[in-house]
């Protein structure tokens, strides 16, 4: 396993510079690999594994290059046979190359590249490893040096054996002559391999699913992998995480089942144990050469082509500094860095987001109410004072001051900002104090800042602004639950500011002086007061419902009548609410077929019914009745249909 190799490498280096004996390094790397197989049980069991699955691909592409390039920069002396001494500096010196090492090595990488074309059923590296060892017996044949195995610097040399279960009684005891002091000098490796270990393991997991079709449990796999990690450390074993090559190979070979994982590991133990005096002649510059392979694998070639686009320039410089802090300086100081360049991206997304989603003055949105020509007249004239504004996404300290700059035309030239928060999911304090001072900014003017679909009390949103004092008891900011109740409150003020008068709760209008029945001659005015019924509707009472037969046209002399469309989920979507002097049912009245929507009383109200067929009646004989109320309907639709033209143009360009 690549991390653990690198991890556990890095640590031992560690250790042995700061003058720790060999007998303790041993205790100490298993100490190290039993806390990282604790830790990622922890993760599991306290539901982290989901969480570790939302870490940006930067920081997860940055860690496994940073491993590849150590792994790279621990090999690659190996490959070309180059004495300890030498270093990685020693790589820029082709006179201290040995041709034997390079040989081996060269054919082994060869051998894993090229094997796939010939065969899937066994896996690359195995054909590799037996090519290699195959180039090795082929130099020994003629140079006698590599046919003897004490003090051969090109194999892995006598493997001393030791009794599997004193092996096990000699760990066990090791770890019990450690302290709680010596807990500070793996803590900080046993986080970082635990947290390369679980990364790497869930990643290959999402591939897994892809090939599969399955769904893993991150949580599962983390507690089980583990409670096996801290079980190798105490056999004597290196931790290991499900890595991407051998789980591919894996599942290409029919491998379907977590058996096809046990299995495996049975007869890699078997292997081990029945060929133990083979594996001394392995040679390193062969395992160096499957390692380079990995590294080469493992180390995100995509993140070059990054660098040619400004937009994902941002992306390569977070992936490139967590490969440099690994490499440089250390996976654990890379882990840190990581973390906070996740916060930074995460931030810098969020801050990339628009909150305003759709900005409408009343001109091009207004209230459902339908008012009469001269109030709307007059809202058209000044609708400008008033400004509907649709915030989404996170409002916090990194879109503050670009939501300011796109307020501030308005806050400067409205009476009214209307902002709508249904689709806000999250606000921090930054974000509360703005507001507020949007609120007093319009104050000083004599405007108001009102706010529309607040979120269900309690929640984060509604707790800062009450906490602030914007709304609630204390608050100063009026709060609707439906945007068109706001839209209202805001047209009936600036109606107010024009001298409009229009006392909905007045007393009931005569006949003949509602629309169009006042534009008739006295007596076609008196022959449709003739067929006119008059009918009183408590508040909440239904008029007609949606696919009711009817021919009715009702003419509202007082009061209020709403109309709504019903909803298959329950409720109901508002569809127009019809005040006095207006008209509704000339769908019916016109076409002749069931109603569209329900109709209630918004409160006490008085209506006049015209039949059709009366009034087709009448028509024959007085066709000025006609003339005059069809007239009237198609000038109605068509004020209807033009306002419903412009709130579709404003949505469009929002």
């Amino acid at each position: 396993c690549a991390p653990a190799a690198a991890v556990t490498s890095g640590l031992a280096a560690t250790l042995v510079a700061g003058g720790h004996p060999a007998e303790r390094v041993l205790p100490l790397l298993a100490l190290m690999a039993l806390m990282a197989g604790a830790l990622q049980a922890l993760y599991g069991l306290v539901g982290l594994g989901r969480l570790m699955k939302y870490l940006p691909y930067q920081v997860v592409s940055g860690f496994l290059s940073g491993v590849a390039v150590i792994i790279a920069a621990g090999q690659l002396p190996v490959l070309l046979g180059l004495p300890r001494s030498a270093g990685l500096l020693g790589v820029l010196a082709p006179g201290l190359w040995r041709w034997q090492a390079l040989a081996v090595g060269a054919t082994t990488v060869a051998a894993v590249l090229l094997a796939p074309r010939v065969t899937t059923r066994v896996p690359a590296a195995v054909i590799g490893l037996a090519a290699g060892i195959a180039a090795y017996a082929g130099l020994a044949a003629g140079l006698p040096e590599l046919r003897v195995l004490d003090g051969n610097p090109f194999v892995i040399g006598s493997l001393a054996g030791v009794p599997a279960l004193a092996y096990v009684q000699g760990r066990v005891g090791s770890l019990l002559t450690l302290g709680p002091a010596d807990l500070g000098l793996v803590a900080a490796s046993a986080v970082t391999l635990s947290a390369l270990l679980s990364l790497d393991t869930l990643k290959t997991a999402v591939v897994l699913d892809v090939l599969t079709r399955g769904r893993h449990g991150s949580n599962r796999e983390l507690v089980a992998q583990g409670l096996a990690n801290m079980a190798s450390a105490l056999l004597g074993g290196i931790p290991g995480g499900g890595t991407m090559g051998p789980t591919l190979v894996n599942a290409t070979s029919g491998g379907r089942t977590p058996w096809s994982g046990f299995f495996e590991g049975v007869l890699a133990l078997v292997a081990f144990v029945a060929l133990t005096p083979l594996l001394a002649w392995i040679p390193l510059s062969a395992l160096a050469g499957l390692l380079l392979v990995v590294a080469a694998r493992m180390f995100d070639w995509s993140t070059l082509r990054l660098v040619g686009h400004a937009s994902t320039r941002f992306d390569f410089v977070v992936i490139a500094t967590v490969v440099v802090v690994a490499v440089q300086v250390g996976l654990i100081q890379a882990s840190v860095l990581g973390t906070a360049l996740a916060m930074l991206v995460f931030v810098r997304e969020q801050a990339s987001t628009p909150v305003v989603l759709a900005r409408r003055d009343l001109t091009r949105a207004g209230s459902r109410i339908r008012r009469p020509r001269v109030a709307r007249e007059l809202l058209d004239a000044h609708g400008d004072d008033g400004v509907v504004v649709a915030l989404g996404g996170s409002l916090f300290f990194g879109t503050t001051d670009r939501l300011f700059d796109e307020l501030s035309t308005d806050l400067a030239a409205r009476r009214f900002v209307l902002l709508d928060l249904r689709r806000v999911a999250a606000m921090d304090y930054t974000a509360g104090r703005l507001l507020g001072q949007m609120a007093s900014q319009l104050s000083e003017r004599g405007g108001s800042l009102l706010f529309s679909g607040m979120p269900a009390p309690g929640s984060q949103v509604a707790a800062y602004l009450e906490e602030l004092g914007l709304v609630g008891a204390r608050g100063s900011v009026p709060v609707f639950e439906h945007q068109d109740d706001a839209l209202e409150w805001m047209e009936d003020r600036i109606l107010d500011a024009c001298g409009y008068e229009e006392d909905p709760h007045g007393p009931p209008l005569p006949f003949e002086a509602l629309r169009p029945v006042r534009d008739l001659s006295p007596e076609a005015r008196e022959a449709l007061a003739g067929i006119a019924r008059q009918v009183h509707l408590d508040a909440g009472e239904v008029v007609f419902t949606r696919k009711e037969p009817g021919q009715t046209l009702y003419l509202v002399a007082s009061g209020a009548v709403d109309l709504e469309l019903p909803l298959k989920a329950g409720g109901a979507h508002h569809l127009a609410t019809i005040s006095r002097d207006d008209v509704f049912g000339e769908m019916g009245f016109l076409e002749g077929r069931t109603r569209t929507a329900d109709a209630r009383a918004r409160r006490d109200s008085v209506v006049y019914a015209l039949e059709r067929h009366a009034f087709d009646a009448l028509a024959h004989r007085v066709p000025e009745v006609a003339e005059v109320v069809f007239a009237h309907l198609a000038t109605e639709v068509s004020h209807r249909l033009r306002r419903a033209d412009k709130e579709l143009r404003a949505l469009e360009g929002r």
